[in-house]
């Protein structure tokens, strides 16, 4: 995998500045490498994380979780390196223990505990079933959606996917890589409806207002954390303290309300070319209306 890394000082444009004091010594926690923070992200899930757009038309990586990523790297006196890659990715590489973190909306399910270890939460959730407006009347709820006429759609390797083998076996289950996919899809009518994270529907919402949220979907561990290399304990205690810190001096209040706001002007979702920039075959979101 050709990994393109970001350093803090590309996410600094448009993150909250963090005048954390460095909890554990940077020797204290041994990481992928020496003196930096490795996360791998995937940034197709605003407002968790994605690039906003500036007038000029220059990408930043943004986000909550990023802005939580650069508040554990300070708390812990090292530089942050953010590596964006697809979510599958982004399992794959925690596992292989490439990176030291995945920070991309992670829910903490028991089946992925073999490949990672899972911090404390930092955010509360849920999951929703979304379809666009002319179809809203076909789904009055979740069972509904549970037809082989109907095309359904979740991210590759989420929680998400999972959820639709659940409680939609009988369609026809669509797996895509990006969030951004799934939305093309809905948009264009070549899918019925999808299984998404809450608050990045809402999000989606805000920039599509055809997206309609019919139904919140039933799932028992409601909340994002973070994936830590396994078998790190030392790194396991520093990413815990560094987020009940955020949450008790309100700092995570604020990433969220930041990236919230960002996430309703001009964004891109996805990866970026090999030169840094949005692919041309891509487009951004619309200002919200």
């Amino acid at each position: 995998m050709n990994l393109k890394k970001i350093t803090a000082i590309a996410l600094g444009a448009v993150m909250a500045v963090s005048m954390a004091v460095p909890t554990f010594a940077a020797d204290d926690v041994e990481t992928v490498t020496d003196g930096k923070l490795t996360v791998a992200t995937s940034p197709d899930f605003a407002p968790y994380e994605f690039y906003s757009i500036d007038d000029d038309g220059n990408p930043t990586l943004a986000g909550f979780d990023m802005d939580l990523a650069k508040y554990i790297a300070d708390k812990m006196g090292l530089e942050l390196e953010v590596v964006p890659m697809d979510f599958d990715g982004v399992l794959s590489e925690l596992a292989q223990k490439n990176v030291d973190l995945g920070m991309a909306g992670l829910s903490p399910d028991p089946a992925r505990e073999d490949a990672m270890e899972f911090s404390d939460l930092y955010y509360q959730g849920g999951q929703s079933f979304v379809t666009v407006k002319d179809k809203a009347d076909q789904f009055k709820s979740l069972e509904d959606a549970n037809n082989k006429d109907y095309s359904i759609g979740a991210q590759t390797g989420s929680i998400q996917l999972d959820l639709a083998n659940e409680n939609t076996p009988d369609a026809d289950i669509v797996s895509l890589p990006k969030v951004t996919d799934l939305i093309t899809e809905l948009l264009t009518g070549k899918m019925d409806g999808a299984f998404i994270e809450t608050a990045v529907a809402e999000s989606y919402q805000k920039n599509y207002p055809d997206l309609v949220i019919v139904c919140d979907v039933p799932y028992d561990a409601v909340g994002s954390a973070i994936g830590v290399s396994k078998g790190n304990d030392a790194l396991l205690k520093a990413v815990n303290a560094a987020i009940a810190d955020a949450l008790d001096d309100g700092s995570m209040d604020k990433f969220i309300a930041d990236a919230t706001e960002l996430a309703a002007g001009q964004t891109y979702e996805g990866t970026l070319d090999d030169n840094g920039a949005v692919p041309e075959t891509d487009d951004t979101a619309e200002d919200a209306e």
